[in-house]
């Protein structure tokens, strides 16, 4: 069953109009990489693989603008989207430093939902209701900072505590990423248990906010149509890049949010 949610709308893949590749790698490779895109992977590959460690100074902007054949303005965005999801720090009359990865460990507490329940000494288990390929229209084109039309993957699980629907997770997932997205089932493990393996975080953005979900989120959740949802909206960058957008619908009479410092 493919749903088409009023707030996100999505384009199916392929279409009447749209040839379909011959192989998934072909069709991704139809689409050249930005050159901010080239340095920050670049940078990061540098990090990953220890050439450059926590407080080394990277070169000068003027020395990669060189080495890649780009002006100054590009590698600036380049370094300062790396700054922004705290792989760099950047200092003033200094220059750009490696900073210290210790942020990841906080992002781990976005934690596996499936792991949550587990942790209250619940049972767990999930039903896949939408798993599609589909083109980023001009909402979520600028959301994965690709192309208009470029193809995405999209998934809607819902997620249960004890038999009792807890979240409806209505995620899309950039194939540059985890190209094998679609073929893992989610009946077995959840879409953020295989994210966090194939894609480590880099970072994240999110806002939580409270509100009425649309008729097939409250359907799937078994819910009313005038209950509030809890709605957690996510962006999760790995390998310089953005990974995944979701949106979790939580009934607000069955799920809160918890956490400490």
């Amino acid at each position: 069953m493919s749903i088409q949610l009023p707030h996100i709308p999505c384009a199916l893949f392929p279409d009447s109009k749209t040839p379909v590749p011959t192989s998934r790698k072909s069709a991704l490779s139809l689409v050249p990489l930005p050159a901010f895109e080239r340095i920050k992977r670049h940078v990061l590959a540098q990090i990953q693989s220890g050439t450059w460690r926590e407080g080394d100074a990277i070169p000068g902007e003027e020395s990669l603008a060189k080495s890649f054949g780009v002006s100054r303005m590009t590698v600036n965005r380049a370094l300062r989207e790396l700054s922004d999801e705290r792989t760099l720090v950047r200092v003033q009359g200094s220059g750009t430093f490696v900073a210290q990865q210790k942020y990841q460990a906080t992002l781990v507490e976005i934690r596996n939902i499936a792991e949550e329940v587990k942790a209250r000494g619940h049972q767990h288990s999930s039903e896949l209701h939408v798993a599609e390929r589909c083109k980023a229209d001009d909402l979520l084109a600028p959301q994965f900072e690709l192309p208009l039309l470029h193809l995405l993957f999209h998934t809607i699980v819902v997620h249960f505590e004890n038999g009792v629907a807890i979240q409806a997770e209505d995620r899309y997932v950039n194939p540059l990423v985890a190209p094998d997205y679609l073929d893992q089932d989610f009946r077995t493990h959840t879409p953020n248990e295989y994210l966090m393996r194939v894609a480590p975080l880099q970072g994240v953005r999110f806002e939580i906010e409270a509100c009425v979900a649309p008729a097939p989120i409250s359907e799937m959740l078994h819910m009313s149509l005038s209950e509030p949802c809890l709605v957690l909206r996510r962006r999760t960058y790995s390998q310089g890049q953005v990974a995944s957008v979701a949106t979790m619908w939580h009934p607000a009479s069955r799920y809160r949010f918890t956490g400490s410092f």
